[in-house]
């Protein structure tokens, strides 16, 4: 990590609808990275507005999402970011030389209930710890 003192790692997750699992990713790493990793979220083909079970299981933990829209997925995004990350959803993405690539096996809480989304949503926040404490090490 010799570019940590030079820029904030940036982090992009991907998801088909970017309405559930990418949204949620995203809000959990913008809250608690505390702003120190820089975040974006998109999907393939974007739906028309974010998952409200998945508005509702964040807004549990305080995190408001309610006011996310889902957003296309452009090369420039992916260019952009450090960590690439796609929520088990079979979105391809352009490859650069030099980022990293994850791909998280994530059930997919498209038309479930609040009480399905849960799950989903907590190990998505343990992800996000363990993304958080390799790209902020300790004490920064």
């Amino acid at each position: 990590m010799s570019t940590e003192t030079a820029k904030k790692p940036s982090v992009l997750f991907v998801c088909v609808h970017n309405a559930g699992r990418s949204q949620m990713a995203a809000a959990f790493l913008t809250t608690l990275s505390k702003g120190g990793i820089e975040v974006r979220s998109a999907g393939s083909a974007p739906a028309d507005k974010v998952n409200p079970a998945a508005v509702e299981a964040m807004a549990e933990l305080g995190i408001d999402m309610s006011a996310e829209i889902p957003k296309v997925l452009t090369t420039e995004a992916v260019k952009e970011s450090d960590v690439v990350i796609t929520m088990g959803c079979g979105d391809t993405c352009p490859i650069f030389p030099g980022k990293r690539y994850e791909d998280w096996e994530l059930e997919d809480p498209a038309g479930q209930g609040v009480d399905s989304v849960r799950p989903i949503r907590d190990d998505i926040k343990a992800r996000i710890e363990a993304l958080i404490s390799e790209l902020l090490p300790a004490g920064k």
